[in-house]
């Protein structure tokens, strides 16, 4: 256990000493800013890691649930619960974040703490971390096109679908997949089934909010493209009827 503390110690130091560290180098760019480096740096970092624990270490979270964890398991748990721990804090100080957001911090926190308290669900845990991270990158990414002016671009159309098709390919169907596993599973405790389904249900949320700006989205570059086709039209038929009457 003094391991484990030492560890988690070791963690929050660590992102706040990178936050601390950006907002030195990065003097000139707001508390926010940094912070979402540090967000999407998080994210980059344990996506890489949880994968090589489900893909390579074949520590499957869909038929392997409630297992003991590992020594990497426990590491990463420390690594990512020490970035949520300061993340929620600093949400909670500058105000920036709304229920939503928080309450998936607060699952978040609940579950790694649990799976590195009790020992056990690491794998099913950290594949729940993977697939909401898989996606953080893309949207810290959309608010740095945004703050600097280049939201209307085509990296950032790309981007936008790309996160619209992986929150809703990964969290919404392969998490209910996974919610489902776990819930038939007998290993895993009540306590993490009820941890899962109750971020599953964050993920809903977030899934209604991103399917409304979808909707307005690409309903709006579809009535353009319509507007911009019948101009296209109107020129070619009045240059048509010139030439007509040349000849």
């Amino acid at each position: 256990m003094a391991f484990v503390v030492l560890g988690l110690l070791a963690s929050v130091l660590l992102w706040v000493c990178s936050y601390q560290v950006l907002c030195l180098v990065n003097s000139r760019c707001s508390a926010e800013w940094n912070c979402r480096l540090v967000t999407a740096a998080h994210g980059v970092l344990i996506t890489c890691l949880s994968y090589k624990n489900g893909f390579i270490d074949n520590r499957w979270p869909f038929t392997d649930p409630g297992l003991p964890n590992t020594e990497y398991e426990v590491q990463i748990i420390m690594l990512c619960l020490g970035y949520f721990m300061f993340d929620f804090s600093w949400c909670v100080y500058n105000g920036t974040e709304g229920i939503v957001m928080l309450t998936h911090h607060s699952a978040s926190i609940f579950g790694l703490a649990a799976a590195l308290i009790l020992g056990v669900s690491g794998t099913d845990v950290i594949g729940v971390i993977f697939g909401a991270e898989l996606t953080n990158p893309f949207l810290q990414l959309r608010w740095f096109l945004k703050e600097t002016g280049r939201y209307h671009t085509l990296l950032a159309e790309i981007n936008d679908f790309l996160f619209i098709s992986l929150f809703t390919g990964v969290r919404i169907g392969v998490g209910g997949y996974f919610c489902y596993t776990e819930w038939t599973n007998e290993r895993p405790l009540l306590l993490f089934k009820l941890g899962g389904t109750a971020l599953y249900t964050v993920s809903w949320v977030f899934m209604l909010q991103i399917g409304r700006f979808a909707v307005r989205k690409y309903t709006r570059m579809y009535k353009e493209w319509k507007m911009k086709n019948k101009s296209y039209k109107r020129k070619v038929s009045y240059s048509n009827g010139d030439v007509n009457n040349v000849k």
